[in-house]
């Protein structure tokens, strides 16, 4: 038997091309919240693949976008550190997708030292000969990369994707527990489940302006206690989300207790409160609490 191996792998993108569906097939979980608005991952987040003598440590990111606040700032710093710290990198791209939103990005991921796997996703939506003719064009666009066509909601071509990175992966020990599935503390992901819900439930600017802090998480024997707080940045978003009389944010409520009952595998009990914090996605301490700030 050959040595234990192990790497990260870093998937890279812009918004909504399927980063998130690629990693939650290949980890088995829904680790990252997936929507269709744009912006949904916010954080990097890791899921761990584990065998016998191999450790995939994949890292989600945030799809590549121009920063138009300070938020964004921060979220693309998530996305240069993925370049920099990868032993393999995935470049997602959209069947008929062209380039990544960011140039200086895509010179580096062109000047890679690592392989380079690029997916082609949503082939399912998508004929032979227009696939054919995608699949020359990024031959040529990044002439090192391999390429995979797939689709990572039906689950096609995502074996071939896992059994090519076993193959590239460098030998190394387990970075973490093998029955480990991601770096992040549940609470996290209690503040995904809610942040999900309001994307999905309220239009225009309330979701993007949302962050979930959960402050409290108390386990019993059968029960989960959670508290967690949805600060918005204005007093009119705060009405948006409430709703008349509360029935806005009961239903969040009530959508997201079932997901985590299911995630967590216990009854939940949840109480939701909305907070205004003035224009916190510009507010370098506000990112700070609520950890974006790579400084």
């Amino acid at each position: 038997m050959n040595g234990h191996k192990s790497g990260f792998v870093n998937i890279v993108g812009n918004p909504n091309v399927g980063k998130s569906t690629l990693m939650n097939a290949l980890v088995g979980e829904r680790l990252s919240i997936i929507t269709s608005k744009a912006q949904t991952t916010r954080h990097r987040i890791l899921g761990i693949v584990s065998g016998d003598d191999f450790q995939v440590v994949f890292s989600d990111t945030p799809g590549v976008i121009k920063p138009a606040y300070q938020l964004q700032d921060s979220m693309m710093d998530f996305v240069r550190l993925a370049l920099e710290d990868a032993d393999i990198l995935i470049y997602m791209v959209e069947i008929g997708e062209k380039e990544l939103k960011d140039e200086s990005l895509m010179a580096r991921i062109r000047n890679a030292k690592v392989p380079v796997l690029l997916l082609i996703n949503k082939i399912d939506t998508s004929d032979q000969e227009f696939l054919e003719a995608q699949v020359a064009y990024w031959q040529e666009t990044l002439p090192q990369a391999e390429i995979f066509p797939i689709s990572a909601l039906e689950g096609f071509g995502v074996e071939a994707v896992m059994g090519r990175l076993l193959e590239l992966l460098p030998e190394g020990p387990a970075y973490f527990p093998k029955d480990q599935l991601t770096d992040k503390p549940e609470r996290f992901f209690v503040g995904e489940i809610i942040r999900e819900k309001i994307l999905q439930q309220y239009k225009k600017e309330v979701p993007y302006a949302v962050e979930v802090v959960t402050e409290s998480f108390i386990e019993e024997e059968d029960l989960i206690r959670i508290g967690a707080v949805i600060n918005v940045e204005r007093e009119t978003q705060k009405g948006i989300l409430i709703g008349h009389k509360g029935s806005a944010l009961k239903r969040v409520g009530t959508e997201a207790r079932k997901d985590m009952e299911a995630f967590f595998g216990k009854q939940v009990f949840l109480e939701l409160f909305v907070k205004v914090s003035k224009n916190w996605r510009s507010n370098e301490r506000q990112l700070r609490r609520f950890g974006y700030s790579n400084k």
